[in-house]
């Protein structure tokens, strides 16, 4: 392989640094991040073996691979431009990753080989029609790869539409754990395809089963695309209210507006308005709901971008739900989301006075830092 003389006995993350020092690669705040993602996947995977259920052939002869409470970890799916070096951070993955059972190919050769895999089943005597090739194909490759990592993953005809959503199901179910990279961010996938509302679900598996991350084109392409544009509006209005308008417009490259629905924890928490990893609330929406803390760590690590409207001045008849803020507000400046918002008054006078006003100092602060040109140059941390 590409790296291998170069990777021996590193981490992914190290292996990535030492190319750097080396002057391989140009310092690149995106890249960075992926590394970081893929360093975490590669800890979690040692000395991690999927079982099979009571139909594993190992099951069979008496041969435990993990207990039945093991959760396998979260694989990545990462996205972004032509040339980004999507390929050359999963191939130094794959390098520096000590699993035994893992497997790299091209997602077009791996679909190829399904599809011969389903013509020779096919063929086979005394098969039922109706009987689905899926999971015993799942069985077959998790018997030997654990970890399968998938090159440029495309949908291109509606054959592998078809098929693609069962068999991730399926390879999910038994333990095998995916990292795929692709051009295209998975609500893009087979856009305007035939039949494509048969393959949505493959789209909705894909954001609950991966960790989807958007390898960016540098850190300054949100502050280009708001130059010139406050992210804080104040007083409400129409004047607002067209601001975050046209925010939205901008920050989505001009994406419809779609309602989504995201999986948290077991629960569903629904975004009433969203495209392109921007999403858009209104404060009741957003705060006087029963969320919590999880509900806004996966909004901020899913959209680059929350809108959030209609904040009005807090006090303590609104304390519930001015804690909702101050955890939301945490959640994005973590992961350096960009907020932008319409307010009825200005960070400083949200919470002027009254029980809970102290604690809201910090997060007056980061409603300053958050408009800053540093923070919306910063990159988004999925």
């Amino acid at each position: 392989m590409l790296f291998q003389k170069d990777t021996s006995g590193l981490t992914p993350l190290a292996a990535f640094r030492a190319l750097k020092e080396r002057g391989e690669l140009k310092p690149d705040p995106g890249q960075s991040l992926v590394a970081e993602k893929l360093e975490s996947l590669y800890h979690a995977l040692k000395d991690y073996h999927p079982g099979q259920g009571e139909s594993g052939w190992r099951s069979r002869f008496g041969l435990s691979w993990r207990k039945e409470t093991e959760t396998p970890p979260m694989g990545l799916y990462i996205y972004g431009d032509v040339g980004r070096g999507k390929s050359m951070l999963m191939d130094l993955f794959f390098e520096t990753v000590t699993i035994a059972g893992k497997r790299r190919v091209h997602f077009h050769e791996f679909m190829q080989d399904i599809h011969q895999e389903i013509h020779r089943w096919r063929q086979m005597p005394g098969r039922q029609a109706t009987a689905d090739p899926m999971p015993r194909m799942a069985r077959h490759i998790a018997e030997d790869t654990w970890l399968l990592c998938l090159d440029e993953l495309q949908i291109l005809d509606i054959a592998d539409a078809m098929i693609v959503g069962r068999l991730f199901q399926a390879l999910f179910e038994n333990g095998v754990v995916i990292v795929a990279t692709s051009n295209r961010a998975p609500d893009e996938l087979y856009k305007d395809g035939l039949q494509r509302e048969r393959f949505l679900p493959f789209i909705d598996l894909i954001n609950q089963r991966l960790d989807v991350l958007e390898l960016a084109v540098g850190p300054d392409y949100r502050l280009n695309r708001l130059k010139g544009h406050p992210v804080y509006y104040t007083p409400l209005g129409a004047e607002a209210e067209a601001g975050l308008d046209q925010a939205f417009a901008l920050l989505s490259d001009g994406a419809e507006e779609v309602a989504k629905v995201i999986q948290v924890l077991g629960h569903e928490v629904k975004v009433p308005r969203a495209g392109n990893k921007v999403a858009r609330f209104t404060f009741e929406e957003l705060c006087d709901s029963p969320l919590g803390p999880a509900d806004y760590l996966a909004l901020a690590s899913r959209f680059v971008a929350l809108l959030v409207s209609e904040v009005p001045v807090l006090g303590p008849e609104k304390r519930d739900a001015a804690k909702r803020f101050v955890t939301l507000v945490d959640a994005l400046y973590d992961h350096r989301c960009i907020l932008v918002c319409s307010s009825a008054a200005t960070p400083e006078a949200l919470y002027p006075e009254g029980d809970g006003s102290f604690e809201f100092h910090r997060t007056v602060s980061r409603l300053i830092e958050m408009q800053s040109r540093d923070y919306l140059a910063s990159s988004h941390l999925a």
